[in-house]
C-alpha cells in the first residue's frame, strides 16, 4: 500500500511478517497523543499479550481482523464477557488486561493522554475506567464512517491524513479540562506519581475530596490511583529499557522497599519485576 502521501511514512519490522507504520503527527495533536501508529501483517500470526497500566487511554481502529478477546486478567467468568467490538476504546486502568488476536491484523493504535481522551470522547473518563468499549459508543455513528474511509484509503499516508483531520476537529470541539485538573495531572505525570496528593490539592486551591471528584471525572482514576499507576509505569521503564537493578528502581520510584515493589507489580501487572525484566515489552504489552 503505497502512494504520494506515503512519502513521510516509515515502516519498521516488529516481528515475523509484522510491520509498524508511523508518520510524525501534526502539532495540534501533540499535547494529547503519546503514540500513534499503524500495524499490518503480511502473514496471519495469532498472538496473545498482557497489557499493563500506563496512565493512558488507548484507541484501536481495526481495519482487518478484530481481536478475539479483550478482557481483564481478573475476569474469570467466560460467560459474562461481552463481545469484542471491532474498533475499541480502553480507558485508564489499574490492573492488567489480556488481548488475543487470531492473526491478520491491520489496525491503527493510539495512546492518548487522559485529558486528551476527555476532550476527544466528550464523556466523563470515569465511565471508561477499566472498560473496553466500542469506538462508536463514545464517538457516535461517525466512527463507523471514519473506519470505513480509513479501510478504503489507498495508502497509509492517506489514512493518516484522514485520521489527523478527524482528531484535530475532535480535540478542538471537545470539552476543555479544568485548569486545576490539568495542573494536577502535570504534577503527577512529570514526577512519575511522586507528588503527595495533599500538596497537589494545596497548589490548585481545592480540598482533597473535591480534587478527587473532579480529577476522577476528567482523568478516570483518583489522584492517588493515578500516582500509583504512574509510579509503576516509571518502574517498568527503568526495568525493561534502562536495565536498572531492582534496588535502584525501588529507591528512584519511591517504593518503601523491594517487597512493596513486588506487591505493586503483582497487583498492577499480574507478574514480578524480574519476569517483566526478562520479557520483551512493547507498548506495555507482554507476550504470553
Amino acid at each position: 500500500m503505497t502512494g504520494e502521501s506515503d512519502m513521510r511514512v516509515g515502516m519498521t519490522r516488529v516481528g515475523a511478517g509484522r510491520w509498524r507504520v508511523t508518520r510524525p503527527w501534526p502539532a495540534p495533536l501533540r499535547p494529547y497523543v503519546h503514540s500513534y501508529a499503524g500495524y499490518w501483517e503480511t502473514a496471519a500470526s495469532p498472538y496473545r499479550v498482557r497489557i499493563v497500566p500506563n496512565g493512558r487511554a488507548v484507541v484501536v481502529i481495526s481495519l482487518g481482523e478484530p481481536f478475539a478477546q479483550v478482557r481483564r486478567l481478573d475476569d474469570t467468568d467466560p460467560n459474562g464477557r461481552a463481545p469484542v467490538p471491532g474498533s475499541l476504546v480502553v480507558g485508564l486502568e489499574d490492573g492488567p488486561r489480556v488481548c488475543e488476536h487470531p492473526g491478520g491484523q491491520e489496525a491503527i493504535r493510539l495512546e492518548l493522554t487522559p485529558l486528551g481522551a476527555y476532550r476527544l470522547f466528550a464523556v466523563p473518563m470515569s465511565e471508561l475506567t477499566n472498560r473496553a468499549v466500542g469506538l462508536g459508543d463514545v464517538l457516535g455513528p461517525g466512527a463507523d464512517v471514519l473506519v470505513d474511509r480509513l479501510a478504503a484509503a489507498p495508502d497509509w499516508g492517506t489514512r493518516f491524513d484522514l485520521l489527523d483531520a478527524a482528531l484535530t476537529a475532535g480535540f478542538q470541539n471537545g470539552p476543555v479540562p479544568s485548569r486545576e485538573v490539568s495542573h494536577a495531572w502535570r504534577l503527577l505525570s512529570r514526577t512519575g506519581g511522586a507528588v503527595p496528593v495533599g500538596r497537589i490539592a494545596a497548589e490548585v486551591g481545592w480540598s482533597q475530596s473535591y480534587l478527587a471528584r473532579r480529577f476522577t471525572e476528567q482523568v478516570g482514576l483518583t489522584p492517588k490511583a493515578s500516582a500509583r499507576v504512574l509510579r509503576f509505569h516509571r518502574a517498568v521503564g527503568l526495568i525493561t529499557r534502562g536495565g536498572a537493578r531492582l534496588t535502584e528502581v525501588t529507591a528512584a520510584c519511591g517504593f518503601y522497599d523491594q517487597a512493596h515493589l513486588n506487591r505493586e507489580f503483582r497487583a498492577l501487572a499480574g507478574t514480578t519485576p524480574g519476569r517483566m525484566a526478562a520479557a520483551r515489552v512493547s507498548e506495555g504489552a507482554l507476550p504470553l
